[in-house]
């Protein structure tokens, strides 16, 4: 298959031929529903209703089927082997609905060892990892209408913005246990309704034996994790978002896995899943293994998986995680091996990627796929023929990283290091980039978002809200990590619920009000994403104010009376009969103010509309006046403007020239 030139004729053949032979397409690389023919299958053979097992396991020297259904190692169920393929096989009537079962892998040294089926659609509850038989009916949609208007919708020119969650943390019960899907259903999308977010991203959903792994280390890459609910609940809760207006996303890992030895690690006793060299197989920084992407199987398996979730669950999208980790072999804490021209990239990874957002694309046009990465060196968003990998959208981390760091200082050195607001303009647009205020950043130590600010707590509040500003209106779909949004001062707990109790404060109620008011503003407003990926939407008012920290832009749509002026304080300082130019004579507005009282600040009237002054400002043929709260960000909008300047205005300004 060259990833190039498939076109989607060429796919809907290579679809075709899995059905014919799915065992060779599997070994060529080029079976994108591999689930369909591996793992445990009812299937009806002369009259009698049983189960079809199959596994791919090539060196195996023998595999036995095992599980309730024949007391586990009492009656063991020898499987058949495929020279060809090296997948081993069964059909049995033994198995019932709902019994458990595993392989029994007799490895390439003799070692016995029982392992899972890689393929399995539902895995007992942890710290059990045997796979379930379970039979799901195929579910009848009703999310036609969101569906229809995916398709026909240019997300690119459309806001975008995500609320992050940990599906077993957002919120728990008395005794610990997690809200399932059906009740998530019944509180999370109706929260997401209230507090204006446009999708909601879940952190790995697949089937993983620690819950401190977040998720990111997997087993199942076909099935729900059982400690969220049943597959049925996810589909429903999907159905229920999308019928509300809500996007679906989920995180998927197909760089590394679990090292656990009854999992995939080494599963027929030689590298299967893994690359043979043991420097690019292991991944020490976090304990796991590295897929061997270049293997047509592994390739099979995993392009499978991320169909799967996409199509069986109706999903809107995916973020691919650690993408560095397989674009460049030195990524990694341990030794490395250099790739055959000596250098660091690892040439499969970046096939295998490109192959991923081709396969993706022909099977689901509309799919989001989003890439996080760290690294700049390789163009990750853009079509494969212009040079990029193909992903629609990247995280800029290094935004993020600089973002933080620059509202984590104490304002008196902040003109020291502005260039830490200002650096991203070099390279905004880039790459189609989600700004990202993730999980990553509020846990192990690092303080939530809320603690990070400076100053005592009413500071620390109006710093949060100044910076919320500064996410929502630079160029870039948004993210925010569940919790953040009122402020939530303990930092993310994976096996604790959210801090619901700090909304009984009347400051955090204030906040969550707030980003409830700052995220519709968003929706509300073309400027801030009918032209996000071009300066086409943004003109820097100024950016070299440093010695008073405040920071100035225009964001634009399409409309040219359509624009937005955001000022950003970066200091507590309040700056009364403030001067900014504006690019139309005219009457401005103020639209959104941090401090004013509804929101947690002290505020209770804000500025009165602007007249323009006929003083040019810079390269702007005018100027308005305006008091600028501390720590504060204002929006202003135009109220009545003249594209043109009146004559009269002309006259003024020149009769001021000639003074």
């Amino acid at each position: 298959m060259t990833v190039k030139q498939i076109n989607k004729d060429e796919f809907e053949e290579l679809v075709k031929g899995e059905a014919r032979s799915p065992d060779k397409s599997f070994v060529a690389g080029e079976n994108f529903y591999a689930q369909q023919y591996l793992g445990a299958h009812r299937e009806v053979r002369e009259k009698a209703s049983g189960y079809v097992f199959r596994v791919w396991a090539p060196n195996a020297q023998m595999v036995w089927l095992v599980g309730d259904f024949s007391d586990w190692w009492e009656r063991q169920i020898s499987m058949n082997k495929n020279q060809e393929t090296g997948i081993w096989e069964i059909w049995t009537d033994l198995p019932s609905e709902g019994d458990f079962y595993k392989f029994k892998v007799k490895q390439a040294n003799g070692r016995e060892i029982m392992k899972i089926d890689p393929f399995a659609r539902c895995f007992e509850q942890r710290p059990g990892d045997a796979a379930v038989i379970r039979t799901i009916s195929k579910k009848a949609w009703q999310d036609e209408e969101w569906s229809l208007h995916k398709k026909h919708s240019d997300y690119f020119n459309r806001p975008m913005n995500i609320y992050e969650v940990h599906a077993s943390s957002w919120k728990q019960h008395e005794d610990g246990t997690p809200y399932r899907f059906s009740e998530l259903k019944e509180e999370l999308i109706p929260y997401l309704i209230e507090m204006n977010y446009t999708h909601v991203e879940f952190m790995p959903l697949m089937e993983h034996p620690l819950g401190e792994s977040w998720g990111y280390q997997l087993i199942g890459y076909f099935a729900l994790c059982s400690y969220y609910g049943t597959p049925e609940e996810l589909q429903d809760f999907v159905e229920a978002a999308h019928r509300a207006g809500i996007g679906v996303l989920v995180d998927w890992v197909p760089g590394h896995f679990c090292q656990n030895e009854d999992t995939l690690t080494y599963y027929d006793g030689t590298p299967q899943f893994e690359y043979h060299d043991r420097n690019r197989a292991r991944n020490v920084r976090w304990g796991a293994m590295n897929f061997d992407l270049g293997k047509p199987q592994v390739q099979s398996f995993l392009l499978s998986s991320a169909l799967f979730w996409l199509e069986f669950y109706h999903l809107d999208g995916i973020r691919v995680d650690a993408v560095s980790n397989m674009l460049y072999r030195n990524y990694d804490e341990g030794p490395w091996t250099p790739n055959s021209e000596g250098g660091i990239e690892n040439f499969e990874g970046l096939d295998f990627l490109k192959k991923l957002n081709v396969v993706v694309k022909l099977a689901q046009e509309s799919a989001l796929m989003i890439a996080e990465d760290s690294s700049s060196e390789i163009k990750i968003t853009g079509m494969i023929e212009h040079g990029g990998l193909g992903f629609d959208y990247k995280w800029n981390l290094g935004w993020m990283n600089d973002t933080l760091k620059f509202y984590e200082m104490d304002p008196i050195y902040r003109k020291y290091h502005f260039d830490l607001l200002t650096f991203s303009f070099m390279y905004m647009f880039d790459e189609n980039y989600i700004l990202p205020f993730s999980h990553d950043e509020v846990v192990h130590g690092k303080k939530s978002l809320m603690h990070k600010m400076w100053g005592d707590r009413y500071k620390q509040f109006a710093g949060l809200r100044n910076m919320y500003v500064y996410l929502m209106t630079f160029p870039g779909k948004k993210l925010l990590f569940m919790g953040s949004e009122w402020g939530q001062f303990i930092e993310w707990k994976c096996d604790h619920g959210l801090e619901w109790v700090d909304l009984e404060d009347s400051m955090n109620k204030k906040h969550q009000y707030f980003t409830k008011y700052l995220n519709k503003f968003y929706q509300e407003h073309p400027a801030l994403w009918e032209n996000d990926h071009s300066y086409k939407g943004l003109e820097v008012v100024d950016a070299d104010n440093k010695e008073q920290s405040i920071l100035s832009i225009i964001r634009k749509g399409n409309n040219p009376k359509d624009f937005l002026l955001i000022i950003l304080n970066m200091t507590p300082v309040e700056h009364r009969n403030f001067y900014i130019g504006v690019p139309y004579w005219g009457v401005y507005e103020e639209v959104l103010n941090t401090e004013m009282q509804e929101f947690g600040g002290t505020w209770t009237k804000g500025n009165a509309p602007m007249q323009t002054y006929p003083w040019d400002w810079k390269e702007f043929p005018c100027q308005i006046k305006l008091t600028l709260p501390a720590q504060g960000a204002v929006i202003l909008q135009p109220k009545e403007i003249e594209l043109i300047l009146p004559k009269q205005v002309l006259e003024q300004k020149t009769k001021l020239l000639q003074r």
